[in-house]
């Protein structure tokens, strides 16, 4: 099966780009996630026809318009930028792209609290221009910078969103029917609970009022819920309500000494003794033994490939 495409900023994956001829490779996206994505390497300065070595560029305001200048010179190469970028989303746009690692810091590629030079000082709530670019032309994908993926809670959150774009490509691909959508939704019930309850539910009543509408509206009013609700963190008491309703299809199957176990697992999760993989694998568990059929095809119990360890922080 085709990996999830993954733009990323070339000088992460070790490519000597940077303006100074370095690169900050990043081991954990290069050595680990790179065995599990396909990444698509991005240098805005170096592809727009900047050379290496370069001189450092940074975002200055200038009569109300954020500007993109040589450090030392000065020079605007902002039109030079935006028209490369612009071709760039083009191409970017014909691939079923599933997420995006931006350099954070970079004027071209940081994605949040970038410095921009103005006669009154400097503020730090600019956004690189490439960067910008991606966020108005893909709306829907999964974002993020290399300085956040550090964290443990942030980096599940990204890397199991991309895999739900890889398969919302998937179910693009195979055709565009309410039985399909449904099919879906129904798969992500429980990873949508684990991280906002309130969104589930009006996407379920979205998709029993959607016979009859526009396949192409449906979807895109669908993504445009589901995308937003699966940045919220799967906090630590969302997981085990998810981990309770699971126990709930097994009632009739697990004697009284498994329930006990698996209701007291559950609880050292949320006491923060076990790291969530521990009642996840004990569920998975049950799932083989049992085979029942509405949680063997949840995606929250396999939400990524088992070696990323995403669920082993507690």
């Amino acid at each position: 099966m085709q990996k999830p495409l993954v733009g990323i900023s070339s000088c992460l994956l070790g490519e000597n780009v940077r303006y100074d001829g370095g690169h900050k490779l990043d081991h954990y996206l290069h050595d680990t996630l790179g065995r599990y994505v396909e990444f698509v390497p991005v240098c805005p300065e170096v592809e727009c026809g900047m050379g290496i070595p370069r001189e450092a560029m940074r975002l200055v305001l200038a009569e109300g318009n954020i500007r993109l200048m040589t450090r030392k010179t000065q020079i605007d190469m902002t039109d030079r930028m935006k028209t490369w970028i612009d071709e760039r989303l083009k191409a970017l746009a014909g691939l079923p792209l599933c997420g995006f690692i931006f350099k954070a810091r970079s004027p071209s590629s940081g994605l949040r609290n970038i410095k921009v030079y103005t006669e009154k000082g400097v503020r730090n709530d600019g956004v690189g221009m490439f960067a910008q670019g991606v966020l108005e032309h893909f709306p829907q994908l999964p974002v993020e910078d290399e300085g956040r993926l550090h964290d443990d809670w942030l980096r599940e959150n990204f890397i199991e969103r991309i895999f739900v774009m890889h398969r919302w490509h998937q179910l693009i691909d195979g055709g565009r029917s309410l039985k399909n959508l449904m099919d879906f939704h129904a798969g992500h019930k429980y990873l949508l609970m684990a991280h906002d309850p309130k969104t589930l539910k009006e996407l379920g009543s979205l998709l029993a009022q959607g016979k009859g509408r526009p396949m192409n509206e449906l979807y895109d009013t669908y993504m445009g819920s589901l995308s937003p609700a699966l940045q919220k963190i799967a906090t630590v008491k969302k997981n085990t309500n998810v981990l309770l309703h699971i126990m709930g299809h097994f009632k009739k199957d697990l004697s009284a000494d498994e329930k006990s176990e698996l209701k007291e697992i559950i609880e050292r999760y949320y006491d923060g003794l076990v790291p969530l993989m521990v009642p996840i694998t004990l569920i998975n568990h049950y799932v083989r033994k049992f085979r029942p059929e509405y949680v063997m095809n949840q995606i929250y119990l396999n939400p990524h490939p088992l070696e990323l360890m995403l669920r082993n922080h507690a």
